[in-house]
């Protein structure tokens, strides 16, 4: 009875373990290689329970579980030559999975590493034919886009071949080399510094040009303004002649001993000048009793009130004051700046004159 029992057991237990070694689980993340004697007898790529022969430590079926996934390879560090001679730092990783787990399996093995290092080769090999096509600013314009499927489209077949479905390559990182970071930084420095010349340089031409217009503005204002005083002053000198010729045609003897008063106060307004002059001088002409008395003041107050009606005679006087006011002022504002009489002025008035403004000249 207890040998019997012992039987059982083990007959139980062999078929527990004959049973254990013919069950394998497939889930949804794998498929499954089943292998007899290194042959691929059948893959499988339901989840599910699935059964085979036992003893696989025999090699009788043996099943190996691949990723039934998308995948993914980064290469990093890659170092491609642009058509220009300078260089890229690249980073770029590409998306796949297992579409033929018998292919995969007799190629690399079914060994994930294996597939990577020969994807590793060729992703490497594609991105510099990419690179090496385009120039320097290709790799950062809209042109990145196409390059990425140019990559992916050359990796294709050799993907293929190893059972491989290539899903998507993408480049993550396009930098520029320390060398060229440096080269850039001084040729975009040298670019620049080019351009503020540019600039400073139209500035200074602009300021120039303003300067210039503003310089002929100011010379053409100065040159219209002392156009309109020198109008102006000869206008003003037109008139002070003018009223100088009147007041001296109307009685040359009384602007002569004006003139001559006025020589007087000019010369002995300082106290400190000393005259040395002959008694029979010019200058002190109106000095003597007989220039003075008969060809002097009083003739010319005779001259000057002149003949008149006797219906106006009372209003004489205050007429030869007037006039007396007139010749003076007259005579005055042309003292500063003395000018030659008219035509009709007599040359003994005239001489007189002029003899009495020399020491006033002097003095000055």
């Amino acid at each position: 009875m207890g040998n019997r029992f012992y039987a059982i057991v083990i007959a139980a237990a062999v078929v527990l373990l004959l049973l254990w070694n013919s069950i394998f689980i497939v889930n949804e993340k794998e498929q499954a290689v089943v292998l007899r004697f290194g042959e691929i007898q059948r893959v499988v790529d339901e989840p599910g329970l699935n059964f085979k022969l036992p003893f696989s430590f025999a090699g009788a079926d043996n099943v190996r579980m691949l990723p039934d996934r998308l995948l993914r390879f980064d290469l990093d560090n890659i170092r491609v030559q642009v058509s220009g001679g300078k260089f890229y730092e690249v980073d770029a990783f590409l998306v796949y999975h297992i579409s033929d787990a018998a292919r995969f399996a007799l190629t690399v093995s079914g060994s994930i590493e294996q597939a990577e290092q020969r994807l590793r080769t060729r992703l490497d090999a594609a991105l510099r034919r990419v690179y090496g096509l385009r120039g320097f600013e290709a790799a950062l314009s809209e042109e990145r886009a196409d390059m990425m499927r140019q990559v992916r489209d050359q990796l294709r077949p050799d993907a293929t071949s190893l059972g491989l479905e290539l899903t998507d390559v993408r480049i993550r990182r396009t930098d520029l080399t320390q060398e060229v970071s440096q080269q850039t930084y001084e040729r975009m420095q040298a670019e620049r510094l080019a351009e503020a010349e540019r600039l400073r340089a139209r500035g200074q031409v602009a300021a120039r040009r303003i300067r210039a217009a503003a310089d002929r503005e100011v010379v053409e204002t100065v040159a219209s303004a002392q156009r309109d005083a020198e109008i102006l002053q000869g206008e003003g000198d037109a008139e002070r002649n003018r009223i100088f010729a009147v007041a001296f045609g109307r009685n040359p003897e009384f602007f002569d001993f004006y003139r001559s008063m006025q020589a007087y106060r000019e010369a002995m307004s300082n106290s400190g000048t000393t005259l040395v002059l002959s008694p029979d001088s010019e200058f002190f002409r109106y000095f003597r009793a007989d220039g003075g008395s008969e060809e002097g003041i009083g003739a010319s107050g005779a001259n000057l009130l002149g003949a008149q009606p006797s219906a106006e005679a009372p209003a004489q006087p205050e007429a030869a004051a007037s006039s007396s006011t007139d010749s003076a002022t007259s005579s005055d504002a042309a003292s500063a700046a003395p000018e030659t009489a008219p035509d009709e002025t007599p040359a003994a008035g005239q001489g007189a004159a002029d003899e009495a403004g020399q020491p006033a000249a002097a003095i000055q």
